[in-house]
């Protein structure tokens, strides 16, 4: 059986990530890795972003690893146009908006693109559509954290002023004793969680300012309660360099007059590193579509589980018995 060949774009922590989940997956075979560095500092087989079009021919899936902020919004048209990708888009305000510019690129070129992938959006959303179906009479509710952000803590690190930055995500501990002792409460996301934003500046622009900026930033930061707290470098480079994550999605519904709960729980190590395993593992499902020409944008709402293992239908079944 032939390998799936991909090539990575970014070698962030995400991008180390994927390829370290391509490691234990020997159904891939890695082309390389694209960058905007000097691809003679990686230690890694890595060539410059500007070459990419000279692997065309021989990559079947392009995997994207660059932030949600500015990277993916002003990449997507150029690399769906010439490969089928699969992103770790986290911008949950554009993301139909980002599957209908992809989803028309992609069926005039003849390519597949996977979006959202990652556990928010992602893992997290299909479980929530699960729960939904199965108990269509209740309420849902997301909690995230606590842990380390990594489209937040970029979005961060975009505001002028900002040397480095790391936001973490913190569920409202009173909304969710509220929930689970089974009150009322009057749930929104914003309410769900608070926002602690860690920064070094480069000195600049004054505190307030960027302050400010982080705090009013668009399907961000605003509306949400957000501390932002400036400290040093070396303060940073000591507490700061975590990349736990997790939380989870809970459904409290009934069947007839009998209550049900239905909850799924991450807890990360590294938010990136699973992050990119849900990306490897929906790059499969990109070649599956790609082979099958059913051409086009899909969430992994439109991703058959078995597309995104390893194992045949066969092998699948017998896992259950």
């Amino acid at each position: 059986m032939s390998k799936i060949n991909v090539g990575i774009v970014g070698y962030g922590n995400l991008g180390q990530g994927v390829e370290t989940s391509l490691s234990y997956n020997d159904d891939f075979n890695l082309v390389g890795v694209f960058t905007r560095r000097d691809p003679k500092s990686l230690n890694t087989k890595a060539y410059h972003v500007d070459d990419i079009l000279d692997f065309k021919e021989n990559i079947d899936v392009l995997i994207l690893c660059g932030g949600s902020k500015n990277d993916i919004p002003e990449t997507r048209e150029f690399y769906s146009t010439h490969f089928s990708t699969v992103d770790c888009y986290d911008n949950h305000q554009d993301l139909l908006n980002h599957y209908n510019i992809l989803d028309k690129i992609t069926k005039d070129n003849e390519n597949v693109s996977i979006i959202g992938t990652g556990w928010d959006p992602g893992v997290f959303s299909v479980q929530k559509l699960y729960s939904e179906s199965f108990l269509p009479n209740g309420e849902s509710y997301t909690f995230y954290g606590p842990g380390l952000s990594q489209g937040h803590s970029d979005a961060v690190r975009q505001v002028n002023g900002v040397k480095y930055g790391a936001q973490y995500t913190l569920p409202n501990d009173h909304l969710v004793k509220e929930i689970e002792d089974g009150k009322d409460v009057n749930y929104t996301k914003e309410s769900a969680h608070i926002r602690d934003v860690y920064i070094v500046s480069d000195n600049s622009r004054n505190d307030e300012d960027i302050k400010n900026d982080i705090i009013n930033m668009p399907d961000y930061f605003k509306g949400y309660e957000t501390n932002v707290y400036f400290i040093s470098e070396d303060e940073f480079k000591e507490n700061h360099q975590n990349l736990n994550h997790g939380g989870y999605v809970l459904r409290r519904g009934f069947t007839n007059n009998n209550q049900a709960t239905y909850k799924i729980e991450l807890n990360l190590d590294s938010n990136p590193e699973f992050t990119a395993s849900v990306a490897v593992a929906s790059a499969r499902a990109a070649y599956r579509f790609l082979k099958d020409k059913n051409f086009g944008a899909k969430s992994l709402f439109d991703v058959p589980p078995s597309y995104l293992s390893r194992l045949t239908t066969e092998e699948m079944i017998q896992s259950l018995l």
